[in-house]
């Protein structure tokens, strides 16, 4: 079914403004998937707070000016889902690398950071980018750890001297 030109300027204006706020992106050629593993693809999406939207590449380009993932216009070839993450930079590409092991038909294009276009090969590297929680605990591990040094250390004064006087009545007692 044809759209129409207000139509087509409703869905350049909406996949612009979620590429505004979104952290990452990840076009995938999904033809040959079923209605029924699109579905599931898609509740898992909206449970991780992911975008994910078929548009035609004509208005994918159009949606995509002006923001950081404009260097997505050259892998925008044949019939491509998208989707972009807004909460977190790996979320879509952890859903679309398990979608694409899962399913053969299921082609990761390209992918784009802060933009620039990652191949496809490599959506491993962003997948692998922590959680937010991951990243809030990685950081307070990490400031946590001199003070726990510290303590280990303030501990081990008495501690020692506790020692050394048990020594000294045990040798003292032979």
């Amino acid at each position: 079914m044809a759209l129409g030109l207000e139509e087509k300027q409703k869905i350049v204006s909406e996949v612009n403004g979620v590429a505004i706020k979104a952290l990452s992106a990840v076009v995938a050629d999904y033809r040959g998937m079923e209605v029924s593993e699109m579905t599931q693809l898609r509740r898992q999406a909206r449970e991780s707070g992911i975008y994910l939207r078929v548009v035609r590449n004509s208005l994918m380009r159009r949606a995509v000016i002006g923001t950081d993932f404009e260097c997505l216009t050259p892998v925008l070839e044949g019939p491509n889902l998208v989707g972009f993450s807004l909460n977190e930079p790996g979320s879509v590409a952890r859903l679309f690398r398990d979608i694409a092991k899962d399913h053969e038909v299921f082609d990761v294009v390209g992918l784009a950071v802060d933009g620039q276009l990652i191949a496809a090969e490599n959506i491993d590297l962003v997948a692998r980018l922590p959680s937010k929680e991951e990243s809030v605990s990685l950081l307070m591990s990490v400031i946590k750890a001199p003070i726990v040094k510290l303590a280990g250390t303030l501990k081990e004064v008495p501690a020692k001297f506790v020692r050394t006087v048990s020594a000294v009545a045990e040798a003292k007692k032979k």
